[in-house]
């Protein structure tokens, strides 16, 4: 029984394909070993080369707008289509677009789910899809040899054009979502997002769990579906990336037939901007030896000019894993918790930045204390000289892997597309990182953060408090990693619609949020 995409992304799992080559093609030999390896040290402390891409636009005649990049190094392709058709297009539906996207592969027209996913790995090709608040979208890999080429995209744009939305399916699903969500009722992770979302953004649609609501779930109808579908994945709300082995006259020929598959409409409308509300403080009685602690705030819209310093600047908070000040801080010097993380998440409009860290429920107090006057000095002093240049170096460093593979370069054109940046994103992202001075990041971080704006919300047990440890310097023993009866794990962010990343990395079309990536692809949520 085919399992539903939310549950593949949850386990981590990612399909694949297996291909017959012919032993001539095997036996080809390789190039001398000094073409194929790069000596490190010929690198001279130099950031890696990366791909230069050359982005090529276009609008299909129905309105999709089309990104491609031709790639000839492997007989393969990578096609993502995303649309405006997260979570926050649902309305007084909470819930339909997350099951609209899951029912795509569910049934068309003479075939039902297990001869979709038959007919694909016939192919060699492969089929995903996912939603967030601000996105969905479904992909297709397949080889670019024109038989399978053709008989691949035939079946992908029925799956995403004309999906039947079968009873027995849906009903099915529904279980499956409803199972779910008594399982995130466990989790206190969960439990806080899910508080914290529906307190940063009261009645705008990004409040609502992307997945709805048990009562919205069950309530949900296959017309009601159907009708998001033809809202929300008409081709005029859909961008068309492609990236590999195609000319650019078979790139054109497959987004011409996939648009034309789709239904015909005009692109969706984002959310209204949402208000800032007042900052607060809520705890959610949870019985766990562990609290979590979730701060937010309101933050940016994936197309502010600020992005690139805020980006910069959250690595040096918190966002950039060990070295950044809140890991230093509560982990390394006081062993209060296994991991502590910041993001923005940038969207359509403004998306959250937020702060979250799991730590012993009796030093849950003085360890938010402890976080609040981190981020107050942060933004009344900003990065050391020191911070920055080792943030700049680490983003060069890590920079070329947004576009080491196909998969990569589609989901950066799929961002790319759907907030509309300009084609040069990439390398402008790139220069803009390297020119910034601690000035540019103290004041972006300050004009878009502010201490008392803090919605706070921590999920645990109501335990007498104790004072934080003495922190250790760099010279002493390794600090003591916090007694749990948990394991630890970092709580949901909301998707930037990267595309995992997003998703896109808003939602990453990966999940909503996606790992940071040192180029733009989240993925709103």
């Amino acid at each position: 029984m085919k399992q539903p995409f939310w549950l593949f992304a949850a386990l981590g799992l990612l399909g694949t394909s297996l291909t017959t080559y012919a032993a001539e093609d095997i036996a080809q030999p390789l190039p001398p070993i000094e073409q194929r390896i790069t000596s490190l040290g010929a690198l001279n402390k130099q950031a890696p080369a990366r791909r230069e891409l050359n982005i090529q636009r276009w609008q299909t005649a129905e309105g999709a707008r089309v990104l491609f990049v031709e790639a000839h190094e492997v007989p393969m392709f990578d096609m993502r289509l995303t649309f405006a058709a997260g979570s926050s297009q649902d309305g007084t539906l909470p819930g339909a677009a997350m099951l609209t996207n899951a029912m795509l592969d569910e049934g068309i027209n003479g075939q039902d789910t297990t001869a979709i996913a038959m007919g694909f790995e016939r192919l060699g090709a492969q089929f995903n899809n996912g939603t967030y608040r601000d996105m969905a979208m479904a992909s297709l890999r397949s080889l670019s040899a024109g038989e399978q080429r053709d008989a691949a995209v035939r079946l992908f744009a029925e799956v995403v054009g004309a999906p039947l939305f079968p009873e027995k399916a849906l009903a099915r699903l529904k279980t499956q979502v409803l199972a779910m969500m008594e399982q995130h009722k466990q989790n206190p992770a969960k439990v806080a997002n899910q508080a914290l979302f529906r307190t940063l953004y009261g009645t705008h649609p990004y409040a609502a769990p992307s997945e709805g609501t048990e009562t919205s779930v069950k309530a949900l109808k296959r017309e009601q579906l159907a009708a998001f579908h033809s809202r929300a994945y008409a081709a005029g709300n859909a961008v068309i990336a492609l990236v590999g082995d195609l000319s650019r006259e078979e790139a054109e020929k497959i987004a011409a037939q996939v648009s034309a598959r789709l239904p015909k409409g005009p692109a969706l409308a984002a959310p209204v901007v949402p208000t800032a509300p007042v900052a607060a403080r809520q705890h959610v009685e949870f019985p766990s030896q562990q609290t979590h602690l979730l701060l937010a705030q309101l933050g940016i819209d994936r197309r502010d000019a600020d992005y690139a310093a805020l980006y910069v600047g959250n690595r040096i908070l918190g966002g950039g894993g060990f070295g950044s000040r809140l890991m230093e801080e509560l982990r390394e010097k006081r062993g209060l918790t296994y991991g502590v993380y910041s993001s923005f998440t940038p969207m359509q409009v403004a998306g959250p930045f937020t702060i979250s860290v799991q730590t012993r429920a009796d030093q849950s107090e003085a360890t938010l204390t402890l976080v609040r006057q981190l981020v107050r000095d942060f933004i009344a002093q900003g990065p050391t000289a020191e911070e920055l240049a080792r943030v700049k170096r680490e983003i060069a460093g890590s920079f070329p892997l947004a576009t080491a593979s196909n998969a990569d370069i589609v989901s950066q054109l799929g961002v790319i597309g759907f907030y509309d940046l300009p084609s040069t994103q990439l390398e402008d992202f790139m220069k803009q990182v390297q020119a910034l001075s601690v000035d540019d990041v103290k004041g972006a971080v300050a004009r878009h953060l502010v201490d008392e704006a803090f919605v706070v919300v921590s999920a645990g047990p109501t335990v007498e408090q104790k004072p934080l440890p003495t922190p250790v310097t760099e010279e002493a023993a390794k600090p003591e990693a916090p007694a749990a009866a948990e394991s630890p794990a970092q709580p949901e962010a909301p998707k930037a619609e990267a595309p995992k990343a997003e998703a896109p990395k808003e939602e990453a079309p990966k999940a909503e949020t996606p790992a940071p990536a040192p180029a733009p692809t989240a993925v709103s949520k």
